[in-house]
């Protein structure tokens, strides 16, 4: 805008325009930050969900990370879902991406219950040592998606799309302590008052998934 400003003889600079946006609140339409970089030297797991039938809570779980935008930076999110209830299990945020708000949420859920198989993307944080160590020894099969293949992990995803639609995009976050009250207050509706269209008879996820574990055991 300020290069576009400038051919129309007005002398501005990109940080006067970027005051400009900030005053009246506007924003990007650009993708924010990247949360699932690779790391070249972490090992690559097979995706394992290809026609697999999900038929118990507890059968697949997967987690992913996201961004949200604050007035001044981003705050990024972590979590884990139960694939046949639709059950948020955990979630945490941080103010970087490194792994261990990952691993601390993960062997938060394993202290409660494990899963036979456990699906990520191909980041970093879900491809380190400490991560995948923790799933190996609760005996949990590793999945992770294939390259540039986000519909391996669509439940994360309609999840991220749920949250930010009915939660992220209807207020301004000023910081990390705004975002974590408002996504405690929305998980907990979203587990157990809101119901979901893709359970039978519109259930809630917490319906579902407690439900059925009562009735397995």
């Amino acid at each position: 805008m300020a290069s576009y400003l400038r051919t129309k003889g007005h002398d501005v600079e990109r940080e006067q325009i970027r005051g400009v946006y900030e005053r009246l609140g506007l924003r990007s339409l650009a993708p924010g930050p990247h949360t699932s970089k690779p790391h070249p030297e972490h090992q690559i797991y097979p995706y394992l969900l290809r026609g697999t039938a999900i038929e118990r809570p507890d059968h697949v779980w997967s987690t992913d990370i996201t961004y949200i935008r604050l007035q001044r930076g981003f705050v990024y999110r972590v979590a884990i879902i139960d694939w046949y209830s639709r059950y948020v299990l955990d979630w945490d945020l941080s103010i970087s991406l490194e792994a261990d708000f990952c691993i601390d949420t993960l062997a938060r859920v394993l202290e409660k219950s494990v899963c036979s198989i456990f699906n990520t993307d191909q980041g970093a944080q879900f491809t380190s040592k400490k991560f995948t160590a923790l799933l190996i020894a609760h005996g949990i099969r590793i999945s992770m998606d294939g390259k540039g293949r986000a519909l391996d992990n669509v439940f994360v995803e309609r999840l991220w799309r749920s949250v930010k639609y009915e939660c992220v995009y209807r207020r301004e976050w000023e910081n990390i302590k705004d975002v974590r009250q408002g996504l405690k207050d929305y998980f907990k509706f979203y587990n157990h008052d809101r119901p979901h269209q893709g359970l039978k008879h519109d259930r809630t996820p917490a319906l579902v998934y407690y439900e059925k574990k009562i009735i397995t055991v």
